[in-house]
C-alpha cells in the first residue's frame, strides 16, 4: 500500500520530492519482495548484457549470411544497443557488481564496444554524476553537449543525433582561439578511440554513396580502385551492424534526452523543476531506441540507485506520486522555449507582479 495522501501545498520542493521518493522506493521494495528474482540485480545486468550482444552479434551474422533485411538488422540493433546504454548508466552509478572491479570493468568495457559512437565511459562517469549536480545549469556538460538549452533550428537538429558535429559546431561558436582549442582536445580526449572510428566510417560512407549519387546524375560514374571499394564494402556492413544502428539510437536518446530535462532557469537543488515526464503516443518510435527513457528517466532523478529495469517497473506507481507533487508531463511547450522551466503566462505573471512591487 501506497498512500500519497501528503499534501503538496504544504510541503515545500525538498519534501515532495522526499516523498516522491519514499513512495518509489517502498514500491521497489515490494517488487522485490514478491519477486525474488529481481534481488539478484548483478546475475540480472550480466544476463542483460550478455542477451543484449548476442542479440547484436546473431542479427549481425544473420543478415551477412544474407538471413536478414539490412533494415531489419540496424532496427534490431539499435535495439539491442539502447539496453546496453540502460546498462552503463547503471555502471556510472555502480549499480553492478560495485566491489568486484573486474567484471565492472568489463560490462563497462563491453557496452562502450556495443556503443562506439559515444565517449569513454570512464570519462562519463564524472560527466553523469556531475549532472546530478547541477542539473539544467551552465555547468551540466552532459546536457549541454546534447543540445539541451539550444533553440531549435538546423544547429540544433545537426547536432542532436552526431556528437563530433556538435563539438564542431561548438568549435566554430568559441570565440577565442584559445576556446577553439580547448574544445577539439577535450573532444579527441573523450571520442579517442572508438568515436574517431565510428563517425569517420559514418562520414565516409555518407561522403562516397553522395559522391557516388552525384556522379550517376551527371553520368559520369567514379572509377573507384579496388582498395576503396574493398574498403568501402567493409564500411557498408558495418554501418548496417553497428554503425547505422547507434546513429539512430544516439537521436532517438538525444532528442528526447535534452527535451525532457529543463534548463537555465530553475531553482538549484530543485528536483521537481529539473525534469519532465515525455510518454505521448507519437514519440514510441523514438522511445523504442532509448528504452522508454523519456517516461522512466525522471524517475532517477528522485531515486538514484534503482537499475532500469526497476524504474520500468515502477513507473505506474510513480508516475502517480510524481504528478501529485507537480512533476510535469509532456510540456511540450519546452520545444518552443528551447528547455526554458518558465512557461510564457508564468514569465508574464513575474513581470506584472515586478511592476506592482
Amino acid at each position: 500500500m501506497h498512500g500519497t495522501s501528503a499534501s503538496p501545498d504544504r510541503l515545500n520542493a525538498q519534501q515532495r520530492s522526499a516523498h516522491i521518493r519514499e513512495v518509489v522506493l517502498a514500491r521497489g521494495v515490494e517488487l522485490r519482495e514478491r519477486y525474488p528474482l529481481l534481488k539478484h540485480q548483478d546475475a540480472l545486468g550480466a544476463g542483460i548484457l550478455a542477451l543484449a550482444l548476442a542479440g547484436m552479434v546473431g542479427s549481425a551474422a544473420l543478415y551477412i549470411g544474407g538471413y536478414l533485411a539490412w533494415w531489419a538488422c540496424l532496427l534490431l540493433n539499435g535495439f539491442f544497443a539502447s539496453l546496453t546504454h540502460e546498462l552503463e548508466h547503471d555502471l556510472i552509478h555502480s549499480m553492478y557488481f560495485r566491489k568486484q572491479r573486474i567484471p565492472h570493468n568489463l560490462m563497462l568495457a563491453l557496452v562502450w564496444l556495443a556503443r562506439p559512437s559515444t565517449i569513454n565511459p570512464w570519462i562519463r562517469r564524472h560527466l553523469h554524476l556531475n549532472h546530478h549536480k547541477v542539473s539544467g545549469t551552465e555547468a551540466d556538460m552532459e546536457e549541454r553537449a546534447i543540445t539541451n538549452g539550444e533553440p531549435w533550428g538546423v544547429a540544433r537538429l545537426l547536432m542532436v543525433g552526431d556528437n563530433l558535429m556538435s563539438s564542431l559546431i561548438r568549435t566554430l561558436r568559441a570565440r577565442t582561439w584559445a576556446h577553439k582549442l580547448n574544445i577539439l582536445k577535450r573532444t579527441l580526449k573523450v571520442y579517442a578511440p572508438l568515436a574517431l572510428l565510428h563517425w569517420g566510417a559514418w562520414y565516409a560512407f555518407l561522403g562516397f554513396h553522395a559522391a557516388n549519387g552525384v556522379a550517376a546524375l551527371l553520368g559520369a560514374p567514379i572509377d573507384w580502385s579496388a582498395s576503396t571499394l574493398a574498403v568501402m564494402q567493409v564500411i557498408d556492413i558495418a554501418v548496417v551492424v553497428i554503425i547505422g544502428p547507434n546513429v539512430l539510437r544516439t537521436f532517438c536518446l538525444h532528442f528526447v534526452s535534452s527535451n525532457m530535462h529543463y534548463y537555465g532557469d530553475i531553482e538549484a537543488g530543485n528536483v521537481i523543476q529539473q525534469t519532465q515526464v515525455l510518454n505521448p503516443w507519437w514519440l514510441w518510435p523514438l522511445q523504442a531506441f532509448c528504452f522508454n527513457f523519456g517516461s522512466t528517466h525522471g524517475i532517477h532523478h528522485f531515486v538514484v540507485k534503482e537499475p532500469f529495469y526497476i524504474r520500468q517497473l515502477t513507473a505506474p506507481v510513480a508516475h502517480k506520486v510524481m504528478a501529485e507533487m507537480g512533476v510535469r508531463f509532456n510540456d511540450f511547450g519546452t520545444f518552443g522555449r528551447a528547455n526554458r522551466f518558465t512557461r510564457k503566462e508564468q514569465a508574464a505573471a513575474q513581470v506584472v507582479r515586478g511592476v506592482r512591487a
